[in-house]
């Protein structure tokens, strides 16, 4: 049964140096043509499962105009939504005042998701963002004024000529906002970026080290639970929508780029609009084995610092996890721990998952 649904809008009124997500430029005409589209893939492939969470990401949905706001929220009205449904919307801080959420309120929306990324000046030109503190708290207050109690705030860190001091004070900053969700990001360099263009390099590795075990300490400290390799929640906040990726389940995505895993198949969307609004949505399909399946659940479940239950493991594929997979090694070699039924990264460990997952696949 297929829980939840991506849809994504890829209009932005600016570009951030780091960004390698599906993007355009905001144009009203474009737009137009986007929704018109957009409406057409979710009629042809929503199947009409009542689901338990919306996630709207970007790009910018915040950059739609009010009227393009409920021409969107009209299209995805055909989706049936659980009572408790969670419902994503991404915003850049900027966007947001009465107008933007007395409609975000209005459709049913639950959750904002804000990319600050970080307070410090020199971070943000780096990263072509604007982002002050006494504006985030006003905005954060505002959201709260319209019933919005879920907040996500986003921040970077590892930038270029970052120091762990420069860290500390954005660490400092966003735990001032006691916002419900973090969810923190080291940079990563991708291609087709202003910043690849130009060349930027990491930092080191040690230092790159030291800020994530920074971060995780400072944040366990004050009452957050530190529940996937990214991401951190006061109790009763973890992102249910995320948490579906990160169990292998089924979901839909809509949208120009957008990802999604429906009845088995893996698919991604056509990143062209002139193509998109053809109605050519997929660009690549495939119908995912046995084997495929069980890489997925071991590579995603195990960013959950909780892991791996191996009783639900075999509930599900009819097989032992350690017969399919070197997990045994690996726990000798105290790189993954076995504890309660469950398997997951040894938490000294978790800053090099991606080496340890190469031993696994």
């Amino acid at each position: 049964m297929i829980k939840s649904v991506y849809i994504h809008v890829p209009f932005c009124k600016s570009i951030c140096s780091y960004c390698d997500f599906c993007k355009l430029f905001y144009d009203k005409k474009f737009v137009s043509v986007y929704l018109d589209a957009l409406e057409k893939e979710i009629n042809d492939f929503y199947l009409g499962e009542e689901v338990d969470t919306i996630y709207v990401g970007g790009g910018t949905p915040s950059a739609l105009s009010p009227e393009e706001l409920d021409r969107f929220f009209q299209i995805i009205k055909v989706i049936k939504r659980a009572t408790h449904c969670e419902f994503t919307f991404e915003c850049n801080p900027e966007d947001i005042d009465d107008i933007l959420l007395s409609k975000l309120s209005h459709y049913g929306v639950n959750r904002i998701s804000m990319g600050v990324e970080s307070f410090n000046k020199d971070n943000l030109k780096f990263l072509k963002r604007v982002a002050d503190f006494d504006d985030i708290k006003k905005k954060m207050d505002l959201i709260k004024y319209y019933g919005i109690n879920n907040i996500n705030l986003d921040l970077m860190y590892a930038l270029k000529g970052e120091t762990l001091e420069v860290l500390k004070g954005d660490v400092k900053l966003f735990l001032k906002l006691k916002p419900e969700h973090i969810s923190t990001y080291s940079l990563i360099i991708e291609n087709h970026t202003m910043i690849n263009n130009d060349n930027v390099s990491y930092i080191s590795e040690d230092l790159d080290a030291k800020m994530y075990d920074y971060i995780c300490k400072k944040l366990k400290r004050k009452g957050y639970i530190h529940y996937e390799v990214s991401n951190f929640a006061v109790s009763g906040y973890k992102s249910r929508h995320n948490l579906c990726y990160w169990n292998n389940e089924e979901y839909y995505g809509f949208g120009l780029g957008a990802s999604g895993y429906v009845n088995g198949f893996r698919y991604d969307n056509i990143k062209s609009l002139t193509e998109y609004e053809k109605g050519n949505f997929h660009h690549n399909e495939s119908l995912l084995s046995q084997k495929e399946v069980m890489e997925y659940e071991l590579m995603l479940g195990l960013r959950k610092l909780e892991g791996i239950s191996l009783e639900e493991f075999y509930d599900k594929y009819g097989v032992n996890m350690q017969d399919v997979f070197p997990i045994k090694p690996l726990i000798r070699e105290k790189e993954l721990i076995y504890k309660n039924g469950r398997v997951f990264i040894n938490p000294d460990k978790i800053y090099v998952m991606n080496e340890i997952l190469l031993k696994l696949i």
